[in-house]
């Protein structure tokens, strides 16, 4: 054999061999191609809310078990009809995570009860109404990528690939169908098609939908990638391969004997050479894979997962919370549920159920095991253990009997139960751990999601606060985060919307919308809020701090200890003053969470007047730099003080 076919043949086979290794993990393809939410509010938060998210989850338990979904959830305005449409190339698992992609981004469209996204792999809607059987649209339009231009071949082949396609998707019950073909006149540029309609479609409405998407994604020619969003299917061309390979067995077998066949007429030594490079291919693939799943201490997650103390059984669990009963939730967020559960020592714990344990979504669950195992405060929740066996992630914690905040300070009755004095409490120990957090000289930790129902209290009503599947490790020659958005829309600050530019100050930011929240029991996400913003917390709180009436807006249930001179009163103004210091528009204005207790707390110190609070004014109060100099020293000197500014040039909008 001629050094030439020793050559060839290596290529041949490791070729094979690396497509078969690379096409078995596939991919979700959760690339978002246009997010389109709809123009109608929702009608209520109390109750638009729970359904969103018990719809969602629906839908995302449905995922798993086929590529289609619908769920209907609630009555009357706010009612959740959802869909959730996979392409037919995903396999089971990049299936669920092109929905959970989606599921992320979907409450973007929040305060509106309507919208979609169309996702390279996958497809989700949500209206107020039964949308299941619509095809065809107002929003139906098209996307073209890749302005290259290509031939009149590649043109008419395009042609004749999507009109392949769509013979196909047609004649199968999954409404998918995709095509390959090679471009006349050449040997190595092919057109790559895929189209599938939704699976609530009948056969007419289907053909009809395809017929629209390929009118709108003709379009696009020359260009070399067209997509076609339409209301009732997906349709994309390219000159790339996006398809996914379904390796069927009669497939594995024949490409088997093509591998068995080409390796008999190679040598040893090119043996030992192919399965060296498949080696070196396979360790690098998987250091990929491990640094895409966020950085974490894998030693420590296995020592600690071994420690039996840590490490709880999944059937331990499922027994401890009556198999899952729901009269023992106590507690549903986007991800997952949280359970009451009692172990067989007497032990009452918290079971935070997640929805998903694959890849991103394992990442958060070793995220959080290791933000709160690496801290220990008294206002931080106490992570007991955890399990991840099987195809779910759970997380065990102290149980708190008091639950969470929000039960208390957003309901007329409960809300008696809470005092000045508890408020107070709450407020300052919040103030504290979130300090102890930002400033751990180990491992400064930013939470990303600080609000009412994620701080939780224990029988004397002392806040710990939970849930840290958001939180980002800070290093210490960093001074910020790029990074995707994610926590509560109402509770994150302005920069971090707008450009993920992550530092402590939005905790800081979600603080004092906590802050303005417990002295006032109004919660900032609710009922309707209007496009000027005129009916929102914080405008109604500026308002009444510019006129010296913010005892007007205190919780009725708060306002029947005022007297004249009463200490409730005048704490309470100055928490609003610092609540309004911790949402101003400019992180740099606002003040770090130690500096933040201490304005609490000091009170011969004067506060600085606050700047407007985002989307309030264009124009903000400015403040000389020995002011913010003052307000960002977090050194831990306890001796400071700020001059007190005069109030003027408010302007709400």
């Amino acid at each position: 054999m001629t050094k030439l076919s020793h050559k060839a043949a290596i290529f041949v086979t490791l070729i094979i061999i690396l497509q078969l290794v690379s096409t078995t993990e596939g991919d979700a393809r959760a690339q978002i191609i246009k997010i389109i939410c709809g123009q109608q509010k929702l009608n209520k938060d109390t109750e638009f809310i729970p359904n969103f998210v018990n719809m969602t989850y629906l839908l995302g338990t449905q995922t798993q078990r086929s590529h289609n979904g619908t769920a209907s959830i609630g009555t009357g305005p706010d009612k959740n009809f959802g869909l959730a449409q996979c392409y037919g190339d995903l396999s089971t698992e990049d299936c669920i995570l092109c929905y959970a992609e989606a599921r992320n981004v979907l409450p973007h469209c929040y305060p509106n009860n309507g919208g979609r996204i169309y996702l390279d792999g996958c497809f989700v809607r949500f209206q107020n109404y039964n949308f299941y059987e619509e095809y065809t649209g107002l929003n139906d339009t098209y996307v073209c990528g890749n302005a290259t231009t290509k031939s009149r071949a590649f043109q008419d082949t395009v042609t004749r690939a999507i009109s392949n396609a769509v013979t196909i998707a047609l004649g199968n019950d999954e409404y998918f169908g995709k095509e390959q073909m090679l471009v006349s006149g050449s040997w190595n540029e092919y057109v790559y098609v895929l189209a599938n309609c939704w699976g609530t479609l009948s056969p007419s409405s289907c053909r009809a939908c395809l017929a629209n998407a390929t009118a709108s994604i003709s379009k696009c020619l020359p260009w070399s990638e067209g997509r076609a969003l339409n209301t009732g299917c997906f349709m994309r061309y390219s000159d790339t391969n996006f398809h996914n390979h379904v390796l069927t067995t009669s497939s594995a077998s024949n490409t088997g004997k093509v591998i068995v066949i080409v390796v008999t007429f190679i040598s040893s030594v090119v043996v030992v050479v192919v399965g060296s490079a498949i080696g070196i291919y396979i360790w690098q693939y998987r250091y990929i894979q491990k640094k895409r799943k966020g950085s974490f201490d894998a030693e420590k997650m296995v020592k600690m997962l071994n420690d039996n103390s840590w490490n709880f059984k999944y059937s331990t669990l499922e027994k401890a919370t009556g198999h899952w009963d729901e009269s023992n939730k106590i507690g549903q967020g986007g991800f997952g549920t949280v359970y009451k559960g009692v172990l067989l020592d007497g032990r009452e714990v918290a079971v935070k159920r997640l929805f998903f344990n694959i890849k991103f979504r394992a990442a958060d669950f070793y995220n959080e095991v290791n933000m709160i195992s690496n801290v220990e405060h008294k206002n931080l929740v106490r992570l007991l253990g955890c399990s991840c066996s099987g195809r779910e992630s759970i997380l065990v914690y102290e149980y708190l009997p008091n639950r969470s905040l929000n039960r208390f300070i957003f309901d007329a009755t409960l809300g008696k139960t809470l005092n000045w004095e508890k408020r107070f409490d709450i407020i300052t120990g919040t103030a504290e751990g979130l300090a102890y957090l930002h400033e751990n000289r180990r491992n400064r930790i930013i939470h990303r999601d600080i609000k009412a129902s994620n701080i939780l209290l224990d029988f004397r009503f002392r806040a710990k606060i939970a849930d840290f599947g958001l939180a980002r490790s800070l290093q210490d020659d960093k001074t910020h985060i790029s990074t995707a958005i994610a926590g509560t829309l109402g509770y994150m600050a302005p920069e971090y919307l707008a450009h993920g530019h992550l530092t402590e100050k939005a905790d800081v930011y979600s603080f004092g919308i906590l802050l303005l929240e417990v002295v006032t029991g109004i919660e900032n996400n609710r009922k309707n809020i209007t496009t000027d913003y005129t009916d929102s917390l914080v405008f109604t709180v500026w308002k009444h701090f510019k006129q010296g009436t913010v005892e007007e807006i205190f919780d009725p249930n708060l306002k029947m200890h005022i007297s004249p001179n009463n200490k409730f009163k005048k704490e309470a103004i100055r928490a609003v003053h610092v609540g309004l210091l911790c949402i101003q528009e400019a992180p740099s204005l606002r003040p770090c969470m130690s500096r933040v207790r201490k304005m609490l707390t000091k009170y011969d110190e004067p506060l600085p007047a606050p700047s407007n609070p985002p989307f309030i004014d264009d124009k903000t109060m400015e403040l000389n730099n020995m002011t913010q100099k003052l307000l960002n020293n977090c050194d831990g000197d306890e001796s400071f003080s700020v001059a007190t500014y005069s109030y003027s040039h408010f302007y709400p909008r």
